[in-house]
């Protein structure tokens, strides 16, 4: 705050102009809730990615994690967060109902739950897959070379891509 108060009143109006203009630009992706600047994010809109692959995920972070590892080549499904029943958030705060929706489309044959190793994931990869169960899409999980507890943003690019590349079926 103080270096922004020592510059140029320039400096701040840009500043500024670019706050604005990223609150007023920036949405989230119709498809996949992830950020973008148009209605469809660049994955989502790219012909080279494998759209009957949907990795689940908590946040646009992990998106971000996943992307920097280079092996993952389908799309995305932002949650939003997780079903966390002590900080008040349940199945209908997040997005799982449009991912029950891309589902139901019948295009995708395989949804990789990539959540962090926690309770909360756990649960929240649980409930997902008893929702998607009907619909005969093969259910996965990431490998779990990632230490519980651990959050995927934070997760080094190696053992992240190990974990995408080794994930094991949900049964």
């Amino acid at each position: 705050m103080l270096h922004i108060l020592r510059q140029d009143e320039k400096v701040a109006e840009n500043i500024s102009t670019a706050l604005s203009r990223l609150r007023k630009e920036v949405r989230y992706c119709s498809v996949c809730h992830s950020i973008s600047d148009s209605e469809t994010c660049p994955i989502c809109s790219n012909p080279q990615r494998d759209k009957s692959t949907i990795c689940v995920v908590e946040n646009i972070q992990d998106v971000m994690a996943i992307e920097r590892t280079g092996q993952f080549f389908g799309v995305y499904h932002v949650l939003g967060g997780i079903i966390s029943p002590m900080d008040g958030i349940g199945p209908s705060d997040i997005t799982i109902d449009s991912l029950v929706e891309r589902v139901k489309g019948g295009d995708i044959k395989e949804v990789i739950f990539a959540l962090a190793s926690t309770m909360e994931g756990d649960t929240t990869n649980f409930f997902i897959s008893r929702k998607l169960q009907p619909y005969g899409v093969k259910l996965s999980v990431i490998a779990r070379g990632i230490s519980v507890g651990d959050e995927l943003e934070y997760t080094d690019e190696v053992t992240l891509g190990r974990s995408i590349l080794n994930r094991t079926e949900i049964k």
